[in-house]
């Protein structure tokens, strides 16, 4: 257990560097902005892509995936039916209220979490293909059907369909998996700058992720209070006891499978929920509300999770 909650102790001291040097005025939205772009678009696609490269594909391919799958289509179900029989909300703003019940920040927060606190960035993939194969795909879909989208017949099929090979942390899980699957070692010269920029994803993530906690807005009035704390309900506490529940007592994962199956389906609402939410121009309170607390909240969560289930 010491180790796990080490790891968690070590990405909130860098998360409070993030903050700190905001609040110091050292760095701000710029920074924060750039730190973020580089670690997603650079480092994160190549520290997967050479973490994967070096994991066991049926590690990945595993009952760690049918766990993912469930939990999220368990949350997702639970918000549409209150959505569309309890809350009445239309078409586009469910879609936009799934993703922020369902649609964990697997990039940001998750990947530091998976390498620092569960030992490898692999256990965070089961539930990357899960959203960028299955629930992006399909909510957007929807939106695109609900709105006034300028892509049209053919165009947004094609959007639609390329949109999982669009995602950098897609791409280089796949460049990655295929190096795994074949047993193909790259050479020193591209393996080690790989590795070297790799390095930055975390560190990168974890100070973006401080300085926007300092200078982000809080949430406004706009929705009710009830609607967000049904999403951080569904989030943090139902979808990772769905995921507990079926790692340990239906699929009968080892300890520390179990953790990480928890851990991931705990983490927060993406933050790119907010800019689907943006881009369509539906339910953008509920998804800037829901993204700050189960933002806020997650940490505790996540804590908690790891302290009861970490092996001893």
């Amino acid at each position: 257990m010491g180790g796990v909650l080490q790891g968690f102790l070590t990405l909130v001291i860098v998360i409070g560097v993030g903050f700190a040097i905001a609040h110091l005025k050292i760095a701000g939205a710029t920074a924060q902005t750039v730190l973020a772009r580089l670690a997603f678009f650079v480092a994160s696609p190549a520290l997967m892509l050479t973490v994967l490269a070096e994991t066991d594909v049926r590690q990945i391919f595993s009952a760690n995936l049918i766990a993912s799958i469930t939990s999220v289509a368990v949350s997702a179900v639970l918000y549409v039916l209150a959505a569309r029989f309890i809350f009445r909300r239309n078409a586009s703003d469910t879609v936009i209220g799934t993703f922020c019940s369902a649609y964990v920040n697997a990039g940001n927060l998750g990947l530091p979490m998976a390498v620092y606190a569960l030992g490898s960035a692999s256990w965070i993939v089961p539930m990357l293909l899960t959203q960028l194969i299955l629930l992006q795909p399909l909510g957007l879909a929807i939106l695109d059907l609900t709105t006034n989208s300028q892509n049209h017949g053919d165009r947004r099929w094609l959007r639609l369909i390329s949109q999982p090979f669009r995602n950098p942390l897609m791409l280089g899980s796949l460049v990655g998996l295929l190096l795994s699957i074949f047993s193909i070692h790259l050479p020193r010269v591209l393996n080690d700058p790989l590795h070297m920029i790799g390095n930055m994803a975390v560190p990168g993530m974890l100070i973006a992720y401080g300085i926007s906690l300092r200078l982000g807005p809080l949430p406004g009035r706009g929705e009710p209070k009830i609607q967000i704390g049904y999403i951080a309900l569904l989030k943090l506490v139902v979808q990772p006891l769905v995921g507990f529940v079926m790692a340990r007592y239906v699929l009968g994962l080892e300890p520390h499978a179990v953790l990480a199956v928890t851990v991931v389906a705990a983490l927060p609402t993406a933050q790119n929920v907010f800019t689907h939410a943006v881009r369509y121009d539906r339910g953008v309170i509920l998804a800037r509300d829901s993204v700050f607390v189960t933002t806020v909240l997650s940490l505790v969560v996540l804590i908690v999770i790891a302290a009861v289930l970490a092996p001893s």
